[in-house]
């Protein structure tokens, strides 16, 4: 994201600056239990090109700052997070710090060290970014925490309708996604399924989709699941590996080698609450904000909006698009909506493809050459001014598209009247940096419900969720990104 020039002291005042927040500690309690985790970055060399990363895992946090019972699965090329490339089921312990201010450190102890700044959600929950590169070289990403749910480490509890979006890129940075849904029998088999496929702007729908999956640890809820090549597009299986975060939620992983046919692709397995008798047109009833990354070989881009559906079939969509640096209010559009959640969204001349979790909510793709990707929750009820941002909020970048984004976390208060201010940790190829955050931000219930602007330390488009989430649409910047602030 695009932000004011910030003073530079010395690298060893602000290593120093780091240190003693991680020396706090008043806040281990904050983290405690059993996680799963999912990060998605990129390993350069050079601080400009970039080969793909991606990780998931689970951990075990006492809650006085140890980590125990760590599992890691790690994919990509060249030498990323503490020098891993690639591995499976790798077990790892490690230490955290958190601070009064709810921003932590976080140390894994994985070959070659692994260093991430994360901050804590009101639910337990964090968002991290990982820290340790230095000079241009290392990985730089973002991810998430999770509490776990170990009741739900078995085959048994993955059970009934699902939705899927994964994304990523293969050796040469071409970037894939594909968002789709399938109904699991709790014993290792599914079926009834559908997916889109954006191939490096190849796009493909495909009507049948089946394979298995289990749980294969039921200490860690680490499990396998197959897409065979019936998908079509693809000459061999996509092999994922999986963490169990509850029986409605899995991170997973692509996990076979690099390639065109096998991209690195990560993301999110999320139970349907699909309606009696299936999901109809009255599932796209109201608002739903939307949010998206995209890449064509080059600069990151982003993009968000507002979607509101009649329950029928129009649709109205006010959105702002870096990918193709368009923006529009009020386009109107049609909709249709499979029992299955699959929607087919037409606003004016465009189309997007969308697979519901419930009502307003599921996976957006779109069929373009940048292969947008991304999601759509339901905007709450009410109308969304100034007053609607107010508070403490967890902040951080949401799947950074290129290695030239800005990918942060941090904590933030903002005083409900247009200000927001706090301290933010940067992941970056030349090294952490810890920055003051000072930004002013205008949202109007009118012409567009909780639509606005922000400037200052951040600079972008405000879309509200709800009175304790919003999104941040970077439309500026080189390197366009998506960044999520929840209580």
């Amino acid at each position: 994201m695009s932000r004011r020039n910030v003073l530079w002291i010395t690298g060893f005042l602000l290593f120093f600056a780091s240190a003693v927040r991680a020396q706090t500690g008043v806040n281990n309690a904050a983290l405690k239990g059993d996680y799963a985790f999912s990060f998605n970055g990129m390993t350069t060399g050079d601080g400009v090109t970039s080969t793909p990363f991606a990780a998931v895992g689970r951990f075990t946090a006492d809650g006085a700052g140890n980590l125990t019972n760590g599992e890691l699965d790690a994919n990509g090329l060249g030498v990323s997070m503490g020098g891993i490339e690639k591995g499976a089921a790798l077990a790892f312990n490690g230490s955290y710090t958190i601070g009064a201010d709810n921003r932590g450190v976080m140390n894994l102890n994985i070959p070659g060290g692994g260093t991430l700044a994360f901050v804590m959600l009101a639910n337990g929950n964090a968002k991290f970014v990982e820290v340790d590169a230095s000079g241009g070289h290392g990985t730089v990403g973002s991810g998430s925490m999770e509490r776990a749910n170990t009741s739900a480490y078995n085959t048994a509890a993955i059970a009934g309708d699902y939705a899927f979006g994964v994304a990523g890129f293969d050796q040469s940075n071409n970037r894939t996604a594909m968002a789709g849904r399938f109904t699991a029998n709790g014993m290792g088999m599914y079926s009834n399924g559908a997916a889109d496929v954006n191939l490096a702007g190849h796009f493909m729908t495909f009507n049948a989709l089946a394979g298995t999956y289990a749980v294969t640890d039921g200490a860690t809820g680490r499990g396998i699941l197959i897409m065979p090549p019936a998908i079509g597009g693809f000459p061999g299986n996509l092999n994922f590996v999986f963490y169990t975060v509850n029986a409605g939620k899995i991170f997973l992983m692509e996990m076979d080698a690099v390639s065109s046919a096998t991209p690195l692709l990560n993301g999110t397995l999320l139970q349907q609450q699909t309606p009696l008798g299936g999901f109809t047109s009255a599932s796209l009833n109201s608002g739903m904000v939307m949010y998206w990354t995209g890449n064509n070989g080059g600069p990151a881009c982003a993009g968000g909006g507002l979607l509101t559906g009649d329950g029928v079939s129009g649709l109205s969509l006010t959105y702002d698009n870096s990918c193709n640096g368009t923006s529009a209010a009020g386009l109107i559009g049609t909709y249709s909506v499979a029992s299955d959640g699959r929607v087919a969204l037409r606003p004016g001349t465009a189309y997007v493809v969308a697979y519901l979790v419930t009502s307003n909510e599921g996976f957006i793709l779109v069929p373009d050459g940048t292969v947008s990707f991304g999601f759509g929750e339901s905007q709450a009820s009410g109308t969304f001014t100034n007053s609607s941002i107010s508070g403490q909020y967890a902040g951080s970048t949401t799947t950074p598209a290129s290695v030239g984004v800005t990918i942060f976390s941090g904590e933030f208060t903002a005083d409900g009247a247009g200000n927001l201010g706090g301290t933010e940790d940067i992941g970056a190829p030349t090294g952490e940096t810890t920055n003051a955050v000072s930004a002013t931000y205008s949202v109007s219930s009118s012409p567009t419900n909780g639509r606005g602007t922000i400037s200052g330390s951040f600079s972008g488009i405000v879309y509200v969720i709800s009175p304790t989430k919003f999104a941040v649409v970077s439309m500026g910047a080189p390197n366009s990104a998506i960044a999520i602030f929840e209580h």
